[in-house]
């Protein structure tokens, strides 16, 4: 399924792998797109959202709502 999340504080390349590497740990089988100027993050996963944006936050950035 596909999740989508609005990630505030991802300002380089660092920051969009620490994103991935984040959604990876949950789900090593997860797709991860990231367009960073508008802070959109789409995840093909078959987990749940909740601890995706867990993982996200846990690195430090604000996981909007």
């Amino acid at each position: 399924m596909e999740h989508q999340f609005q990630v505030q504080g991802m300002t380089c390349g660092h920051c969009e792998r620490a994103v991935t590497q984040a959604v990876k740990a949950i789900d090593p089988q997860a797709q991860v797109q990231i367009d960073r100027p508008t802070g959109k993050v789409t995840v093909q996963s078959d987990q749940a959202r909740e601890p995706l944006a867990a993982a996200i936050a846990e690195e430090g950035y604000t996981v909007a709502a």
